[in-house]
């Protein structure tokens, strides 16, 4: 063999150990190495997986070699897709990927994208994605076979190779030798990831059978309709979610030195034109995103953390907060959904008699990033067909404000009411907006203006209350989960704020025993429950009390 090509051999060779090192041996956490860890630090480590492998291969004969050395390689490959699935979950939502329950996201991840930086970006991230994941498997088989050769022409070496290193293993595991916490010197990542994706899928099955168990219990699906909600007669009653509203926004230095000024200016305000609040926080069963899981936990008053509990809550009949107020047959039910831009049939699990999304809400105004409709649009257009119609029955609705939805740029600005119209005003605010990836350029930039887009979410409340509630209002204002690591970090509670407003303050004594402090921000030793406690405590203090419980 001439020099070039031994020197090109040689090149491909190295190329390939070193691909199969990192995937053995880069962790999913990468990203989330502790402060002043280097990454490089990170990647001095000793696969005992590549010792036993070798280990293996250098004893077997020449055509059993080639067989396993592929199902080794297409294996590896498989686990590294996972494991950079995995680095992703972990960034945007804080958590791993579930190879069972998660597979929905990537409609949702594609969909977004789409509505964020349009869909020759979102064609372009797509085919990446089914690009990256057909080439690495078969990139490792063939990085695999070759290395499994190599050692084959070099037996006395290769064998005496894995008899040092496995000494090495040894005592830098007993030793307990680590340059980054948590990740140790000699390391057995890649067999402890496929591992937990095998048990995943017993888990699975497990948290069926116990979502199963704990929806059929329901302390009020036998109530009454007479015995429902009877404290929020001839009230017009408002769930307002607003969209990655978590309780860093107003305790979280970086965070709250914008957002707290709003909500103190305006709890002075509301309380200047009759209103009082009070407020606390749920704990959240999703964090960075996600939101129909929390939406569904409110409702039903179960727990609702993962996509196939969703699934089997909405394709069922538990009773949720808006079927109560059906039930009750006092109230005209209405959700308001400006960020579903594609038919929803989970919306008859809810119950609504009206369902409004970014369709049927009239707006003719440019997307602000993700966000389809800008949150004081979604108000005013709500006022427009509901809440200001003469001769209404009691309203209960559902909104969901969405202009604090990643990626925060750009973000509108309030306006007059009256200047609203169809929206096309907001041409003029989007154009003179930041640019997404403007923004991303900078972690300090992105929590600036996600800020930004929570006060604007909470001012666009504050003044339409100001603007249209009456006597008879009441509002349940509450964030669904936090935003992503890249603002808060990835040790951030799953809490969010909570708050209910209401003029009438024989509403306001109802709740009085929650111990929920006053105003609009919460204070820090304000009661925290789990959101799926909400459904039974509201039911509970607005009604006569649950019946015991039924299971079927």
């Amino acid at each position: 063999m001439s020099r070039p090509r031994r020197i090109a051999a040689g090149a491909v060779t190295g190329l390939c150990a070193l691909v199969v090192f990192l995937a053995l041996v880069v962790p999913e956490q990468i990203t989330r190495l502790p402060a002043g860890a280097s990454p490089w630090a990170a990647l001095v480590r000793l696969p005992v997986e590549a010792l036993l492998a070798a280990a293996v291969l250098v004893v077997l004969p020449a055509r059993a070699r080639v067989v396993t050395a592929s199902v080794i390689g297409g294996s590896l490959g498989v686990l590294t897709v996972v494991k950079i699935i995995d680095v992703g979950f972990l960034t945007v939502l804080d958590r791993p990927f579930d190879p069972v329950l998660d597979w929905p996201l990537f409609a949702d991840a594609y969909r977004f994208v789409r509505d964020s930086f349009g869909t020759a970006g979102a064609v372009g991230a797509a085919a990446g994605a089914v690009l990256l994941a057909a080439g690495l498997p078969t990139g490792m088989v063939f990085a695999v076979r070759r290395l499994a050769a190599v050692a084959a022409r070099h037996d006395g070496v290769a064998r005496a190779g894995v008899g040092v290193a496995t000494v090495a293993w040894l005592a830098l595991a007993l030793l307990g030798t680590s340059l980054v916490p948590g990740l140790y010197v000699a390391s057995d990542s890649a067999a402890v990831l496929a591992r937990e994706q095998v048990l995943r899928v017993p888990a699975a099955v497990h948290d069926r059978k116990q979502f199963t168990a704990e929806a059929a219990t329901d302390a009020f699906r036998d109530t009454p309709p007479d015995a429902l909600l009877t404290g929020l007669r001839g009230k017009d009653v408002i769930f307002a979610f607003v969209e990655s509203y978590g309780r860093s926004a107003i305790e979280d230095p970086r965070l709250s030195r914008q957002v707290d000024p709003v909500l103190a200016a305006g709890t002075a305000r509301l309380a200047a034109a009759g209103y009082a609040a009070r407020s606390g926080f749920l704990t959240s069963p999703t964090t960075s995103g996600g939101s129909w899981l929390a939406h569904a936990t409110l409702h039903s008053g179960v727990w609702i953390d993962n996509e196939q509990r969703y699934r089997d809550l909405v394709s069922g009949d538990r009773l949720t907060l808006t079927g109560a107020f059906g039930k009750a047959g006092a109230w005209r039910t209405v959700g308001v959904e400006p960020g579903i831009t594609f038919d929803w049939p989970e919306s008859r699990f809810y119950g609504f008699d009206r369902l409004y999304d970014s369709r049927t809400l009239g707006y003719a105004g440019p997307s602000f990033g993700w966000a389809p409709v800008p949150d004081q649009f979604t108000l005013k257009a709500f006022t427009d067909s509901e809440y200001a119609r003469p001769g209404r029955a009691p309203l209960m609705a559902e909104i969901t404000l969405v202009s604090s939805h990643t990626p925060w740029a750009p973000i509108p600005s309030l306006v007059g009411w009256d200047e609203i119209g169809d929206g096309a005003l907001y041409r003029e605010q989007h154009a003179r907006g930041r640019e997404a990836g403007e923004v991303w350029k900078s972690p300090a930039q992105v929590r600036t203006e996600y800020a930004a887009s929570i006060a604007y979410s909470i001012g666009s409340v504050v003044s339409w209350i100001r603007e249209y509630g009456d006597d008879d209002l009441v509002l349940v204002l509450l964030g669904d989960h936090q935003p992503a690591p890249i603002v808060v970090g990835n040790r951030a509670s799953h809490d969010v704020p909570v708050t209910v407003v209401a003029h009438d303050r024989t509403v306001l004594d109802r709740i009085s025993g929650w111990g929920w402090t006053e105003g609009l921000e919460p204070a820090p030793q304000a009661p925290v429950w789990r959101m799926d406690a909400f459904r039974d405590k509201f039911l509970t203090a607005f009604g006569p009390g649950a019946r015991r419980p039924t299971a079927r």
